[in-house]
């Protein structure tokens, strides 16, 4: 799309949500009505329901379809890239300064145009499966340093396929959700016997995840080069983890009750098309990937990442830094092993990233910016100091691509922690 494309919506261009982004999402107008599709236009939502009830989508595939009229976005990402292309093409030119189709007719301006102040954000899709792979070699290795020291750091398996497991998609909530602290089982003590209380070590995961389209057919793999046609577009992720209850549970079969208590994700999906001037070159592999992981283009996208901490009472303090483009194993190669073996995806599931930790302290964690405890993390803004996630604390992650003459936002991901529920 081109950058010097400009809305008629006052003020889109001077927001995270301009013409060149058209994110979608779910949304409630009023708690009295359904959920339904829509497009973030500067402090506005296009309502998708009310412009498919006017007829404005002409094309073949979208004319007459009513995956606008549903309650999530699944049957629109189950149509496809010509699908999502036809979409945005119709609607960057009813929104576009030149187009008069809305700007000349008041009463249905005023329809299809709801304040973004005034809804009440959904999860976008209803996600069946959710799978998290591990795929920072940054993250893995600080890990592995801190648990089994530097010479034996990454595990034997990690630089030859991206590791992952399967999480709780029930668990999966939108940005704003508070959550209560978790209780679980601990590391025993000298007498050898767990304690049962709330996590003490809880801890945050900067994330990105993908929702993915069509999906793929039982025992039929989905190869690096056609990966990117599944993926509908990308959100912000808070993969929460309570690190005590992690330690003694992961061995032998990974996590379990130290993650599967909540997950946020931002509530706008940006798609693939708005984050292409973002393209960047991954990082190089070593030793070569088998031939089925082998990825040619090796391309993934330039997005700033930020986490910061608001107390409750106080201002927020950002804590750190990181970026997309500094993960170890691609999206595309992401799927590629996960439908190898035959398995299916579907459309609305979600594959997340795992950690995005990167070089020179582009710390992904709490573990990893207090080592384990060792350090302390000190917040601005009379915040204090943290060495992991505290009661009141809200945990906010943000993301901004910055254009030519724009940029390219996600929108907040964040969450509080409120206190464990006393037995």
């Amino acid at each position: 799309m081109p950058p010097a494309l400009r809305s008629f919506v006052k003020g889109a261009e001077d927001t995270c949500f301009p013409i060149q982004n058209l994110p979608y999402g779910i949304f409630r107008p009023t708690p009295a009505e359904h959920p339904r599709p829509g497009v973030a236009i500067g402090d506005y939502v296009l309502d998708l329901c009310a412009v498919a009830r006017a007829r404005l989508f002409k094309g073949p595939l979208l004319s007459n379809s009513s995956c606008f009229f549903q309650e999530s976005l699944n049957q629109f990402m189950s149509m496809g890239r010509p699908a999502w292309k036809e979409a945005r093409e119709t609607i960057q030119a009813l929104l576009s300064a030149d187009n008069m189709t809305l700007q000349e007719n008041v009463d249905l301006e005023a329809t299809v145009f709801v304040p973004m102040s005034q809804v009440t954000m959904e999860l976008p899709a209803v996600i069946g499966d959710y799978t998290d792979f591990y795929s920072s070699k940054e993250h893995a290795t600080n890990l592995g340093i801190m648990f089994r020291g530097k010479d034996n750091a990454l595990p034997v398996n990690w630089l030859h396929l991206p590791i992952g497991y399967h999480g709780r998609s029930s668990s999966i909530v939108v940005s704003g959700t508070d959550f209560v602290r978790p209780r679980g089982q601990t590391t025993p003590g000298k007498d050898g016997i767990p304690e049962y209380k709330a996590s003490q070590l809880l801890d945050f995961e900067l994330e990105m995840a993908v929702f993915i389209g069509p999906g793929n057919e039982l025992g039929k793999p989905v190869s690096v080069e056609d990966a990117n046609d599944q993926i509908f577009g990308f959100v912000l992720m808070n993969d929460w983890s309570a690190r005590d209850l992690q330690k003694w549970e992961y061995v032998p079969l990974g996590p379990f009750l130290g993650k599967n208590f909540g997950t946020t994700i931002s509530p706008w999906i940006i798609t693939m098309e708005a984050l292409e001037p973002f393209i960047c070159k991954a990082p190089e592999q070593d030793p070569a990937p088998l031939p089925y992981l082998k990825d040619s283009k090796r391309i993934t996208f330039d997005i700033p990442l930020s986490v910061a901490i608001k107390p409750h009472g106080e201002k927020e303090s950002v804590i750190t830094r990181s970026n997309f483009k500094y993960l170890y194993w691609t999206v595309a190669q992401q799927i590629a092993h996960h439908t190898v073996n035959g398995c299916n995806l579907r459309p609305g599931d979600l594959l997340a990233s795992g950690t995005i930790s990167g070089p020179d302290g582009s710390y992904g964690s709490m573990i990893e910016l207090s080592w384990a405890g060792s350090k302390e993390v000190k917040l601005e803004n009379g915040g204090g100091v943290r060495k992991f996630i505290q009661d009141g604390d809200e945990v906010i992650i943000t993301a901004n691509c910055e254009g030519d003459g724009y940029y390219i936002g996600f929108g907040p991901c964040g969450g509080k922690i409120l206190p464990a529920i006393t037995e």
